[in-house]
């Protein structure tokens, strides 16, 4: 199989992964606190690091990373229904990571895909229990249809994080600079925790959170991926501040203040790796 085949291929597993990351987060988020919601994040933590794995590989066969998000199954009026759409979810991968283990002929790719294929086959029995699960506890979905201000302060930030997540789990992947790896990963990290905190006060506040995101810059260049993201970061630090002023809540006045000073240390550190990387240049 050639190469750009081979990356094809996983490109597609990884268009996969991020599908049923945002799936299962949502559905998590909806649910509230509680065991099932718990576990099904455990779950979608397990798929970030399937899309960490293949990213990686994707870029040492010199591809280009598809950003895409796979194929969600969202309808459903129950948690219930919401499982048995997860189920169906894993019975996808499953079906695409067996073609591909048969297809690419590399012995450590198939090895990789194999490992993954392991754990969505134990996703797919999670899923299978889950729906039980939810029918005999009678899970609900606790998302309400708040729409004023603050609710479109919160999926503003949501918005924002998942483009952040996304834009420095990329710049990692694509930088030579190990030190802007580790903290592009460590960033993505701690944006993805926002977002999280973010979806959770919005079903708190009877809102429903809208996990989309907007334009991602794709640099090449170390220093141009700084700038940006340096940018970026700059500007929500300075929307967040702005959202303090706005909100009467004082708790969520709390949190936007904390994420606030969260942006603010990032561009920091961002700003201290741009004037290292053009020493070095």
């Amino acid at each position: 199989m050639k190469n750009e085949e081979t990356i094809a291929l996983l490109n597609q597993d990884l268009e996969g992964e991020h599908g049923a990351i945002i799936q299962y987060l949502t559905h998590a988020y909806a649910m509230g606190e509680g065991e099932m919601a718990c576990e099904i994040e455990a779950i979608a933590r397990e798929e970030m690091r399937h899309l960490d794995w293949l990213a990686e590989t994707i870029v040492e066969l010199g591809g280009i990373l598809s950003l895409k998000r796979g194929e969600m199954r969202m309808d459903g009026k129950s948690v219930a229904d919401w499982m048995r759409n997860s189920v169906l979810l894993e019975e996808d991968g499953i079906t695409l990571y067996k073609e591909h283990i048969k297809l690419i002929d590399n012995r450590k790719l198939k090895r990789l895909l194999q490992r993954i294929l392991s754990d969505e086959e134990s996703h797919h029995g999670d899923f299978q229990h889950f729906v039980e699960k939810a029918q005999k506890e009678g899970a609900k979905d606790l998302r309400g249809v708040r729409q004023d201000r603050v609710a479109e302060i919160l999926n503003w930030g949501i918005e924002h994080e998942y483009t952040v997540v996304l834009q420095y789990l990329l710049h990692s992947y694509m930088t030579r600079n190990k030190d802007v790896k580790r903290e592009m990963e460590d960033q993505a990290i701690n944006e993805m925790q926002h977002l999280g905190w973010l979806a959770e006060e919005m079903v708190d506040g009877g809102g429903s959170p809208r996990i989309e995101h907007t334009a991602i810059d794709r640099s090449t260049r170390t220093a141009d991926m700084l700038r940006a993201d340096i940018e970026i970061e700059k500007k929500v630090a300075a929307e967040y501040d702005r959202a303090t002023k706005e909100v009467a809540d004082p708790d969520l006045k709390k949190l936007l203040i904390r994420l606030r000073d969260h942006e603010v240390y990032h561009a920091e550190v961002f700003s201290d790796l741009l004037k290292e990387e053009e020493k070095g240049h």
